[in-house]
């Protein structure tokens, strides 16, 4: 499809990704809504050198936001969730 760091846009680091990621050893990341799983799980491997076992994505639709009587939308987009293997990891925030 695109280059790898096009594929992958950043990572989710939220309450519900460091849970997923100590329970179930995933991470969560915003994607590209055109990306496949297939493009995704390349991506993670060549980027972060891990093995992935399982890709999950959901497509998040974007929320109405009013500013006074002007109504807007944000962007749709898609989130990732990324199963590593047993033992792989990724810190995206090592000396912190």
């Amino acid at each position: 499809m695109k280059d790898l760091r096009e594929v992958i846009r950043r990572p989710l680091i939220t309450e519900k990704g460091t849970i997923a990621k100590e329970d179930n050893n995933q991470l969560l990341f915003e994607v590209d809504r055109r990306a496949n799983k297939v493009e995704i799980r390349q991506a993670v491997e060549k980027l972060f050198d891990v093995k992935v076992l399982d890709v999950r994505t959901v497509s998040v639709k974007g929320k109405d936001k009013r500013m006074g009587r002007i109504v807007g939308r944000r962007s749709d987009w898609k989130k990732a969730y990324v199963t590593l293997a047993e033992g792989q990891s990724v810190d995206f925030f090592e000396g912190a």
